[in-house]
C-alpha cells in the first residue's frame, strides 16, 4: 500500500506534515491549463448531513469548522462546487435516487418493485413533499432548487464521495448506465438505463467498498443498537419537518414528522418502526456489513466509461509493548498479532477499534474481529489496520473488480488506488478536527487530478 504519512500534535510536525501532502500534490500533475471545469458533487456519508443542518453551530460536514465547499470553489479560480444532502441511514438504492433527484430535479421516486419488495416494513414508493425545482421561475411549492438541473451526457459531473458516499456514487453510476435490476419500476428515468457519460469521475475517501467489520462488532455488542437508533430518534423528534436540527430523511418509510403533527403525535405513530429493524436489508446498517456489500457489489459493478479514484486511511497501529502513539489507557496490554486505536484517533472511535470493545472484555474489536462462516464473508487479518469506522482494506475498492495503483495516468474503467493516508482517521479526511494546513491540500490532490480529465 502507499502510505502518506502525517506527524500530528506540534505545530512543527503538522507544518511538515502540510508540506508534505502539497508535494503529493504537486507530484499528481497539475496541469498547465484546466482540461474541463465540470462540477463536483460531494457526497456525505453514512449519518452524514447537508449544509442545511446544524446551522448556527458553524460545523459543517465537509471540512468541519473549515468550509471546504467554498474552498473548492474559489481554489485557483472559480468551480462549481455542490455538496448534496441524502438520507444518513438509508440504504444506498435510496441514497441513489436522492443524489439523483436532488442534482437533476423533480420528486423521490424508490420504484415500484423496490418499495413492493420492502413494503413490509413500510416503505413508500413516492413520499410527498421530497423534491427539488428544476426551473426556478416554476416552483409554486416552494422546492429547494435543484443543484445542477442541466445534467447529462453534455453537461458531466464529478463526485467526490466520503464513507457510505462511495457506495452512494457507485450505485447511481450502475442506475444510471444500466438501470434497475429488477426491470420496469414503473416511471422514473433514472430506472431506465442508457445515461453514460453523466458521470466523468468518482472519487472515494475512506468508504466501506466491501464492507466494514464495525457494524457486525456493533451488533456482537448491542444486538439491538438498530432499533435503539430508532428509539432516539423518536424520543429527539428528529424527522423531516422543517424545523429539524438534524434530518434522518426517511420520508420513504413514513418516518418523518408531519407540518400539521404534534411532536407526541409524530412519536406515537413511529413507535416501534419496522424500518429499524435488522431484518431490513433497505438500510445503512446492512449495506455497511462486509456481507451487505458483497451482496450490493454482486451487482454494482465498475463502469467502463467513469475514472473512478480511491483514496484511505489509517488511525491503528500494530500492538507493542511500549511507544506505538496508542492510547493506553484504553489497551495498556497489547498483542502485536492485533491493531489498536492511536492516541490521536477522535475520541468516540476509539473503543471500537482496537482489539476489544471498550469496557467489554468479551466482545472482539475492529482490530481483532475475524469471521470464518463460509456462508459469509470471510474476515482475517488483513482486515484489522482501519481508521476507527472503515478497515483500510475495504477502501481501495470493491474486491474482484479492476484496480491498480495510480501511477500519474488515470485510467477509466478501473480504480486508480490514490493510497491511504498514515495517522488519519475517518473524520480526519473531511477536517473535522485538524487545522486546513492539513486538509486542504487532500483536496488540492484530487482536484488537480480530476481537472486535468
Amino acid at each position: 500500500m502507499i502510505a502518506l504519512q502525517r506527524l500530528r500534535a506540534p505545530v512543527f510536525s503538522r507544518f511538515l506534515a502540510s508540506v508534505a501532502l502539497a508535494l503529493s500534490a504537486l507530484t499528481a500533475g497539475q496541469p498547465a491549463v484546466a482540461a474541463n471545469n465540470d462540477p463536483i458533487v460531494l457526497v456525505h456519508g453514512f449519518l452524514g448531513f447537508g449544509p442545511h443542518e446544524l446551522q448556527g453551530t458553524g460545523f459543517k460536514y465537509w471540512g468541519g469548522f473549515n468550509d471546504l465547499q467554498s474552498y473548492l470553489r474559489t481554489r485557483n479560480g472559480s468551480h462549481p462546487v455542490h455538496t448534496a444532502t441524502v438520507g444518513p441511514v438509508s440504504s444506498n438504492w435510496d441514497r441513489a435516487v436522492e443524489l439523483y433527484t436532488q442534482i437533476k430535479g423533480g420528486c423521490a421516486d424508490y420504484g415500484a418493485k423496490q418499495t413492493a419488495k420492502f413494503a413490509a416494513w413500510g416503505k413508500i414508493q413516492k413520499p410527498a413533499g421530497k423534491c427539488w425545482a428544476a426551473d426556478p421561475n416554476n416552483n409554486p411549492n416552494k422546492y429547494p432548487l435543484a443543484l445542477y438541473p442541466q445534467w447529462d451526457a453534455a453537461h458531466p459531473i464529478h463526485f467526490i464521495a466520503h464513507s457510505q458516499g462511495g457506495q452512494t456514487v457507485r450505485t447511481l453510476i450502475q442506475l444510471l448506465e444500466n438501470g434497475s435490476p429488477n426491470g420496469n419500476e414503473g416511471g422514473s428515468a433514472l430506472f431506465t438505463g442508457g445515461k453514460v457519460g453523466w458521470v466523468k469521475s468518482a472519487t472515494t475517501l475512506s468508504s466501506p467498498h466491501d464492507g466494514t467489520t464495525l457494524r457486525d462488532v456493533i451488533i456482537d455488542y448491542v444486538p439491538k443498537v438498530s432499533e435503539l437508533a430508532g428509539k432516539i430518534v423518536e424520543v429527539a423528534g428528529f424527522g423531516g419537518s422543517s424545523g429539524a436540527l438534524y434530518n434522518f430523511e426517511l420520508e420513504q418509510y413514513g418516518l418523518s414528522q408531519g407540518p400539521a403533527e404534534s411532536l407526541q403525535d409524530f412519536i406515537q405513530r413511529t413507535r416501534g418502526a419496522a424500518f429499524w429493524s435488522l431484518t431490513n436489508k433497505d438500510a445503512a446498517q446492512w449495506d455497511l456489513g462486509p456481507d451487505g456489500a458483497k451482496q450490493l457489489n454482486s451487482w454494482v459493478k465498475t463502469s467502463p466509461n467513469v475514472y473512478y479514484f480511491s483514496i484511505g486511511s489509517k488511525a491503528t497501529e500494530q500492538g507493542s509493548f511500549c511507544c506505538n502513539g496508542t492510547d493506553r489507557i484504553i489497551a495498556p496490554i497489547q498483542s502485536s498479532s492485533y491493531q489498536y486505536a492511536r492516541n490521536d484517533m477522535i475520541f468516540f472511535t476509539k473503543p471500537t477499534a482496537g482489539e476489544w470493545v471498550v469496557p467489554s472484555i468479551f466482545t472482539r474489536g475492529m482490530g481483532s474481529y475475524t469471521q470464518s462462516d463460509p456462508s459469509r464473508v470471510l474476515i482475517n487479518s488483513s482486515w484489522f489496520p482501519n481508521d476507527g469506522v472503515v478497515n483500510t482494506i475495504s477502501m481501495r475498492g470493491p474486491s474482484g473488480q479492476p484496480s491498480r495503483n495510480h501511477s500519474g495516468a488515470p485510467v477509466r474503467g478501473t480504480w486508480n488506488y490514490l493510497g491511504y493516508y498514515n495517522q488519519y482517521d475517518h473524520f480526519d479526511v473531511i477536517g473535522w478536527l485538524l487545522p486546513a494546513s492539513s486538509v486542504f491540500p487532500i483536496y488540492d490532490n484530487i482536484t488537480n487530478i480530476l481537472y486535468g480529465l
